[in-house]
């Protein structure tokens, strides 16, 4: 028996991969579905079920496509609504036969109504392996918050509710030596404060996952799982949605995708339209010169995540600025959220772009060091920190005011457009961002600190605070 655990950096998400004499299950697919189906060709395995623990928020998965693809059945929980593809809805016990294992479905509702784990069973009738999806993460659980988002009469402390049950029912009795897989892994915004491991022994987690703690009331865990949550990104009621009807096939999103624009095409269209003027190079370039108007999420980033958190429609037509030679992935890694309208992209990018000598526009950026100077000669100076608000709690520049990049959509009217402002995150990726958006709706009064947080905290130029008044935070 093969267990292979496909983790996703920028989504922190992990599928999985589960073999047993020539018979293959699939648990939580990525939208790009060739891999899995080139491991089982690799395997000589037939690809049998495709299982997906509950509907997920933060990505389109790719259960549709794999389906088409392999004929494989897609399964679903007990109380899944009903999607715009063929599905099993499977019941809790009901047991499916993999090779010489099994895969035992526990219902699992408080992430999602509709959530399951499943339970593998080696040849030898071991339980060997919990795939948990967002109900159990190591070191915390699913936020309970998301299902009301697309079903109105839940609330988070129902949910809630519903996971505590699930958490003492169904998980807790199960052996301690069980390996448990999650769905996701720390920057996933499906919890709040999840580890960096991807895994770990169920009975690890009893011993330090708050949410497992045996003494916990049910009153006190609906307190602190719901403490410190925040509005999760707009994106995610829209990609639960088209995890339920389905979606276009990733090629075509690529085909449509990977049309390449002379400048004067490039030019003409985004004149034409609405588009968004989408800039992927990392912020160190992005800076120097770029298209007036795009704005800059860096593909080597969590450039999926910030995208939903940051462009609202996930129907907004984009066009890009790539490194040559990335266009496709960075097609690729939209459409994993729903971004799925690119429409073209810059053939040979800004280089491309300078040698007809079309208009391009600049950051100006500064060192920590030359920010201290400043701040020496002028202490009233205007420093925004992007960073979340844990972050800045933990510490920060004294004097800094603190505008979470997440929250730019609904803060951005504070900023006023006759001040300076030198913008700064933990390490650059954030401030630009920030800054770029921004400059693309007409503020071009701000200045991005090189290296960030990290580069001031090493300046040892700066007096730190780690306390401000929760009041003034946003």
């Amino acid at each position: 028996m093969k267990i292979e655990q496909i983790y996703t950096g920028c989504l922190a998400q992990g599928a999985y991969f589960i073999e047993s004499n020539g018979e293959v299950a699939i648990i939580d697919p990525l939208r790009e579905v060739q891999p899995y189906i080139d491991m089982a060709t690799k395997r000589n395995a037939k690809i049998k079920y495709i299982f997906e623990t509950h509907f997920h928020a933060d990505f389109v998965s790719g259960h549709v496509d794999l389906a088409k693809e392999t004929g494989a059945t897609i399964i679903y929980g007990p109380t899944a609504m009903e999607t715009g593809y063929a599905v099993h809805k499977t019941h809790d016990g009901e047991v499916f036969t993999l090779g010489n294992a099994t895969i035992t479905v526990l219902h699992t509702p408080g992430h999602t109504m509709e959530s399951i784990c499943l339970l593998l069973t080696d040849s030898n009738g071991k339980k060997t392996a919990l795939f948990t999806g967002d109900t159990l993460f190591i070191g915390d659980v699913g936020r309970p918050d998301l299902a009301q988002h697309v079903v109105s009469d839940l609330t988070q402390e129902k949910l809630a509710a519903h996971l505590f049950d699930s958490l003492r029912n169904k998980i807790m009795p199960l052996p301690d030596d069980l390996i448990v897989y999650p769905a996701h892994g720390a920057g996933s915004a499906c919890g709040k404060n999840m580890s960096k491991e991807t895994s770990d022994t169920l009975g690890n987690q009893k011993k330090t996952n708050y949410a497992l703690n045996p003494s916990l009331t049910k009153e006190e865990f609906i307190k602190q799982v719901l403490d410190g949550l925040v509005a999760p990104p707009s994106y995610f009621p829209k990609n639960v949605l088209l995890n339920i009807t389905g979606y276009d096939s990733i090629e075509k999103v690529i085909d449509r995708g990977t049309r390449a624009l002379t400048p004067d095409e490039f030019e003409a269209i985004a004149n034409e339209t609405n588009a968004l003027l989408l800039d992927t190079r990392s912020p160190s370039e992005f800076n120097k010169a770029f298209i007036p108007n795009s704005i800059n999420i860096g593909i080597d980033g969590s450039f999926a995540v910030w995208v939903g958190t940051l462009v609202s429609d996930i129907k907004q037509a984009i066009l890009l600025i790539t490194e040559p030679g990335r266009e496709e992935e960075v097609i690729t890694r939209l459409s994993r959220v729903g971004y799925d309208n690119t429409i073209g992209y810059l053939d040979g990018g800004i280089a491309a772009w300078q040698r007809v000598a079309k208009e391009t526009d600049s950051i100006t950026s500064i060192t920590a060091d030359e920010l201290a100077q400043l701040q020496s000669e002028n202490p009233a100076l205007s420093i925004l920190d992007v960073r979340k608000k844990s972050e800045y709690f933990s510490e920060h520049i004294q004097e800094a005011e603190n505008l979470p990049l997440d929250f730019i959509n609904d803060t951005m009217q504070q900023i006023d457009k006759n001040k300076t402002y030198y913008v700064h995150c933990a390490g650059g990726y954030r401030s630009m961002i920030f800054t770029s958006i921004l400059r693309a709706r007409g503020y071009h009064n701000l200045i991005d600190v090189a290296g960030g947080f990290a580069a001031i905290k090493k300046s040892e130029k700066f007096e730190l605070t780690d306390y401000v008044c929760p009041t003034t935070m946003l």
